[in-house]
């Protein structure tokens, strides 16, 4: 029992570098600006709770408390905000700025853990606030920023860490929340997988087509589409593949590289052929995070270790 309790500690407390949290506050930063600017005209119009917006915000709101009572929004804001004087719309704008805000600190590395908090919060609540406009790309935004709160930040790459001097981060403490982020995409990928595999959809191709055909995401010509129909059923069940197996090929490190490497494809893929460039960033940006790293240190431990004609 003390073995297996060992090697459990060592399986989730592992020794590692911030790098991995440079890549995930870094590419959060450049996600949560690249989602605050498009919405700049339309913040008020998807989230207020008056007659002129798209959805009245307190019908998604209702909904969501009829679920719990305790999940953030955006009308917690503004109630707080009417106590001494300020109206929906300046609440609704100073929202967009204090996000824009964070993910300008996180891309700079400034203020590091408040930007994580600020930029968590209120884009949860404007999630689910909007939750009749809002998909996936929240809902792994949400899971990026959450980790990236609670890790130790600031990383040695931030300007927080230039400009003050910071003890040195526990290894074991990094090791850890790296590790945890890793496990939650294997337990993602693989549940994705298998719903995948129980349908036919994505055995024939028939998923592929109607994802491709299905406005706002038909980025292609049907006319090309229907020129490679036959390739559809290929490309399902290579991404059912690709998916089940991440839990089992990621870890290895003879198969990690190839796999990292199919999967941030896919999602590259998925953005350039169905115009969902945020959720390939978002999803790029969590697998280089979570696995790329300690790719890159081992491809230079095992290049340091042959000999230097070899080398050169």
């Amino acid at each position: 029992m003390s073995a297996l309790r060992e090697r459990l500690l060592e399986f989730l407390f592992p020794s590692g570098t911030d790098n991995w949290l440079a890549a995930l506050r870094i590419g959060l930063g450049f996600q949560v600006t690249f989602y605050s600017l498009p919405l700049r005209n339309d913040w008020n119009y998807l989230l207020s709770g008056t007659a002129s917006s798209l959805i009245n915000r307190h019908l998604a709101e209702g909904l969501l408390s009829a679920e719990s009572h305790f999940v953030p929004r955006l009308g917690w804001l503004v109630s707080l905000a009417a106590q001494v004087g300020l109206n929906e719309e300046r609440v609704l704008s100073a929202t967009w700025t204090c996000l824009l805000v964070a993910g300008c600190g996180l891309l700079l590395g400034l203020a590091c853990r408040f930007s994580a908090v600020i930029a968590w919060l209120i884009h949860l609540c404007a999630a689910k606030s909007g939750g009749f406009v809002s998909y996936g790309v929240d809902n792994f935004m949400t899971i990026g920023l959450f980790y990236l709160m609670l890790s130790p930040l600031p990383d040695r790459y931030s300007l927080d860490w230039g400009l003050r001097e910071l003890p040195a981060k526990n290894p074991q403490l990094l090791g850890f929340w790296r590790r945890v982020l890793q496990l939650h995409l294997c337990v993602i990928y693989f549940f994705s997988g298998l719903t995948k595999c129980l349908g036919s959809g994505w055995w024939n191709g028939s998923n592929v087509w109607r994802a491709l055909i299905r406005p706002p995401f038909n980025v292609i010509d049907p006319e090309i589409l229907v020129r490679w129909k036959y390739f559809f059923p290929v490309v399902g069940i290579f991404v059912c593949l690709l998916e089940i197996g991440y839990p089992f090929f990621i870890w290895n490190s003879k198969t990690r590289k190839i796999w990292l490497v199919c999967i941030c494809g896919m999602h590259l893929g998925i953005g350039l052929m169905m115009g969902m460039y945020l959720f390939a960033l978002i999803m790029i940006v969590l697998n280089i995070a979570a696995f790329g790293p300690g790719l890159i240190s081992a491809e230079n431990k095992r290049i340091s270790l042959q000999p230097q004609e070899a080398v050169s």
